[in-house]
């Protein structure tokens, strides 16, 4: 085996190396790009899509990565053009057209900050023109997209980074370490929720006053997607709409699940089934507003079976709690990206008697004979549990979990290395069971997934 080869596989996340199928496991037909860039040299980004995620995302690859460099954007808006200028510098090189980013050999890497629909395409193009691919959530639209993509990531031999930058927190990594020692027992059930009560959460972002065909590509914008007329609305708040996004599953339930699988180590679900409803945002969009999804995850060699079961409320004018809860035979780790619990609970050996029991409908005799035969099996040391152990994690106040998240790709291509925290194996595994979410609510079935070949199995 040549040193490049070997430092390769040496590189591949473990999650990919062992949880890839036959058809996709085999190591990647090119790696002759996969060469290390000098520390002293800068990495330099292009963000492609300059909308709120957009602006996000550069500011937090410019903190996470201080010695890269950003150079280009392109977005179909013009004032969002004239924006990038505005904030980050008159130099900075904009263009309508994503495709002369990708024609600059001078640009190394682009951040993929689009409308969902048009995740898989841009993506694939990227890696061939040779740019190494940081992708906004969920990794693709449609599930059938999600395997093109692993191959052309493997055929590029690029770096590439999904964006559900949560994963990257102390918080979520300490969530992690507690439960691979074993602290809550054998996992069984997680709950995980992210709810919102006004109108701009909801996804009704402000539309600029000159917006019109004239300022924007609204051609371009449409894609593969239906041809409709122009509608300022569906452009800026394109998250409405099944066409270019991906509802609740895509925004929000595709976080819940990210961080449950870089907690246990899981595959993902075989069994996908939702309910829900457009209860209060009726405001033309086509997608669900409250959304409820079990998922069933079937026992692996890393950890038992347990059910997952995620809510999004639009119109919660209730209690906001927005947290995972991780539920075991010994305890609970309950976290958010800032903090986190760990609750110790265990059972003593000895179940007990008495109380709401049927010991009192026994006869007095029977009740002796009974007291007797539990005295001798249940010795007094094995009837008292163990206190109840809380174990308290806040996040430094420096921990910064979106920048965290673009050290660890532009750390991975200094090092030449694919080895994200969150490659696109990982990040379609988590991607397409919100899909399946959505596909269940709409077409009311259970979608039986199967999470090693990830593809949906037909029965």
């Amino acid at each position: 085996m040549n040193p490049t080869r070997r430092k390769f596989l040496r590189n591949v996340t473990a999650a990919s190396a062992l949880l890839a199928t036959e058809s996709i496991a085999k190591p990647f037909n090119i790696i002759k790009d996969l060469k290390k860039i000098s520390p002293n040299d800068k990495i330099r980004f292009a963000t492609i899509g300059m909308g709120i995620q957009g602006h996000q995302d550069t500011k937090a690859a410019l903190r996470g990565a201080p010695d890269a460099e950003f150079v280009a954007a392109a977005d179909l808006y013009d004032g969002r053009l004239a924006r990038v200028k505005e904030v980050f510098g008159k130099d900075i090189f904009t263009t309508r057209d994503h495709r002369q980013i990708l024609e600059r050999k001078d640009i190394d890497a682009v951040l993929i900050v689009t409308p969902d629909h048009w995740h898989d395409h841009i993506t694939k193009a990227s890696l061939q023109a040779g740019k190494h691919v940081y992708c906004e959530k969920p990794m693709v639209h449609h599930i059938n997209e999600g395997l093109s993509v692993i191959d052309a990531w493997k055929k590029s031999g690029k770096t590439m980074q999904i964006g559900s930058q949560r994963i990257s927190s102390a918080s979520f990594k300490e969530a992690k370490r507690l439960f691979q020692a074993g602290e809550i027992g054998e996992i069984n059930y997680v709950e995980s929720n992210n709810d919102r009560f006004n109108s701009i959460g909801a996804w009704n972002y402000s539309i600029p006053t000159d917006a019109s065909q004239t300022t924007l590509d609204w051609d371009q914008f449409l894609g593969d997607a239906p041809k409709v007329p122009f509608e300022a609305k569906r452009f800026f708040r394109w998250r409405n709409y099944r066409d270019y996004g991906t509802g609740v599953g895509g925004d929000l339930f595709v976080h819940l699940i990210t961080g449950v699988h870089f907690v246990t180590n899981s595959l993902g679900p075989e069994r996908i089934m939702s309910s829900g409803e457009l209860s209060y945002w009726k405001d033309g969009r086509d997608v669900p507003d409250v959304l409820v999804s079990i998922l069933d995850y079937p026992k692996t060699d890393i950890h038992a079976n347990f059910q997952m079961v995620l809510r999004v409320n639009f119109a919660n004018a209730g209690a906001i709690a927005n947290n995972t809860r991780i539920i075991g035979t010994e305890g609970q780790i309950e976290f958010t990206e800032n903090n986190l619990v760990l609750t110790k609970k265990k059972l003593p050996k000895a179940p007990g008697f008495g109380g709401y029991d049927s010991y009192n409908t026994f006869s007095e005799s029977e009740q002796q004979a009974f007291k007797k035969q539990y005295d001798a099996q249940y010795p007094e040391d094995t009837r008292k549990a163990e206190p109840v152990k809380e174990v308290k994690f806040t996040a430094p106040k420096e921990d910064d979990a979106h920048a965290n998240h673009f050290a660890d790709f532009f750390d991975n291509i200094k090092k030449g290395s694919v080895g994200t925290i969150e490659d696109p194996i990982f990040g379609f595994r988590a991607a397409a069971p919100v899909l399946a979410c959505n596909e269940s609510y709409f077409s009311k079935k259970i979608i039986n997934w199967d999470p090693v070949a990830m593809k949906v199995k037909k029965k």
